[in-house]
């Protein structure tokens, strides 16, 4: 982001106090949409460090004050200290200041103080004003280490106000930061000692990690992203490999693939649902179900034979069902191998792994008889993913027949060979590595689940909630994969994007999470409420060619 600053200044000739000035209006747009575009007498607080976030802060005070807002700037330190651009705001803001303590007539007062000494910041924050709006413009992008001194002690007190706010059941003080919240470092996604938790953070240009990767994106509150004049074709340039994935990357998706005149259920794919066992058929169910309420044109369910009967009577009466080979304990057998493959001539898109059991070898050679002689997309999952742990060194995707992998943390461990709980302290950069050194589109699920495609980068998922924490919320999210990469195979051909048909399907998958919780409650959503909610997550993107 500095880069693109630079280059914003420096080759486009726009000078950075514009920038700094386009950032504050940003900020003040965000910040008045909560207070219904209304900020007359509201009263403010803007906390500035003596950098370039602090200049920010400064120049969103002045037009928060001249919406009608009353103001009081703080900086810590002197203005003379501060950076070159920055110092402009801050001199501004303080002769603004100077100027309205000698008027008696301004309707909306703006002060300015500089904190210098420990002592000055206890006196304001003793002084007990109750604002209705503090903005936090201490530190910015440059954060490198963790904050100390009297900045900790501001954090501190932000804490206790939000504390205080909570128990007493109020909305005030609203806490905004800029760009994100001071304690962070802008490039990590943990946190390491005090940090401003907001309700708002305006963040310019693009996000930071910071801003999406959890626990760090915890702090952010609400995000928003301010345009602040940087060309997009800066943006396209940088060799950045993580993504925040929006709507419109999904309803793009959508429309690509949309229900044409003429076509029909084999026009939109087949999803092979290779899934369950004896007492685990609920799995096979979830997934194929979900797979069929996707948009799939067709969807065949092999299980093993004993499951069979519990299967068919609880699957839509649209999904196809097909026996396998068992052994004793009613898991597939090697022979099962032979069945299926007689089913791949079909099938657009297979899906292996919900409630297969792991424990035989026949089983475990089975899914791997599966994924290695597969001549079409795969999605492995669960037991799937189990019987292929630590992953085979030589098995790789290709991109007419890729691999997609859809672990949980623990599953990921597993995968990577490893029980070290550490292992996946830096998600984003270990699935990154792991997807590009073995060909593979690997969904990482949890808080803010990943899609990492087999050239390393990564997208960031920002639907979801805990909610989806539920038992079969994992077999419907492979449904819903298997079933979008059949649409797109079979739609585009040769032109089908895996990679792009996983991620709007992960994205999908959250949003119909989301609005299940807001109709249901997340506490009692189970994993059909998520299914059932495709249709409306769908509608909700508002995409060419949803109505007839």
């Amino acid at each position: 982001m500095r880069e693109i600053d630079r280059l914003t200044t420096e080759r486009y000739a726009t000078p950075s106090l514009l920038l700094m000035e386009t950032a504050a209006n940003a900020s003040a747009r965000s910040i008045a949409a909560h207070f219904s575009f209304d900020l007359t007498r509201k009263t403010v607080q803007v906390l500035c460090g003596r950098g370039n976030n602090g200049g920010d802060g400064a120049a969103l005070a002045r037009v928060l004050w001249t919406q009608g807002a009353h103001v009081d700037v703080v900086l810590f330190g002197r203005v003379e200290e501060t950076n070159a651009d920055a110092r402009v705001n801050f001199e501004i803001a303080r002769r603004l200041a100077s100027f309205e303590a000698g008027s008696k007539k301004s309707p909306s007062p703006l002060t300015f103080v500089e904190v210098v000494e420990l002592s000055d910041w206890e006196n304001l924050a003793s002084a007990r004003h109750n604002y209705d709006i503090i903005v936090d413009a201490l530190f910015g992008t440059g954060l490198t280490r963790p904050l100390e001194g009297v900045h900790t002690k501001v954090v501190a007190h932000l804490e206790l106000l939000r504390s205080t706010r909570e128990h007493a059941q109020q909305s005030r003080p609203f806490i905004i930061s800029l760009d994100l919240p001071s304690g962070l470092q802008a490039d990590k996604p943990e946190f390491n000692g005090a940090a401003v938790r907001a309700d708002l953070t305006v963040t310019f240009t693009a996000p930071k990690p910071a801003n999406v990767l959890p626990p760090a994106s915890h702090f952010n509150g609400e995000l928003s992203i301010a345009d602040i004049g940087s060309p997009p074709s800066l943006l396209e340039a940088t060799t950045s490999k993580l993504f925040l994935v929006e709507d419109s990357d999904a309803r793009k998706w959508l429309e690509a693939t949309r229900y044409a005149h003429g076509s029909y259920k084999n026009t939109h794919g087949h999803v092979l649902v290779i899934a369950g066992s004896s007492g685990m058929t609920g799995a096979a169910v979830l997934c194929g179900n979900a797979a069929m309420r996707s948009g799939v044109g067709l969807v065949t369910l092999a299980t093993p034979a004993s499951a069979l009967s519990s299967v068919a009577t609880r699957v839509l009466a649209s999904v196809m069902t097909a026996s396998l080979p068992e052994d004793a304990r009613g898991a597939v057998n090697a022979e099962a191998f032979a069945v299926v493959s007689s089913l791949f001539g079909r099938a657009t898109v297979i899906a292996i792994g919900p409630g297969l059991t792991h424990e035989s070898e026949e089983t475990r050679g089975f899914v791997r008889e599966v994924v290695e002689q597969r001549r079409l997309p795969v999605v492995v999952d669960a037991d799937g993913l189990n019987a292929l742990a630590p992953w085979p060194a030589g098995l790789r995707g290709t991109r007419e027949a890729p691999i997609i992998l859809t672990p949980h943390e623990g599953e990921m461990r597993r995968l990577l060979g490893t029980d070290d709980r550490d292992a996946l302290a830096d998600r984003a950069r270990v699935v990154s590595e792991f997807a590009s050194a073995h060909e593979l589109i690997v969904i990482l699920k949890g808080t803010r689940t990943l899609v990492a495609a087999p050239d390393g980068r990564v997208y960031v998922i920002p639907t979801g909630n805990a909610g989806l924490g539920t038992a079969g919320a994992g077999d419907t999210l492979t449904g819903l994969v298997a079933g979008f990469n059949a649409q797109a195979f079979a739609t585009l051909k040769g032109d089908a994007d895996a990679v792009a048909a996983t991620v709007a399907a992960v994205y999908v998958g959250g949003l119909a999470g989301d609005i299940a919780a807001r109709e249901r409650g997340m506490r009692s959503l189970v994993a059909q409420d998520i299914y059932e909610h495709y249709g409306a997550a769908i509608r909700a993107l508002d995409y060419r060619g949803e109505q007839p």
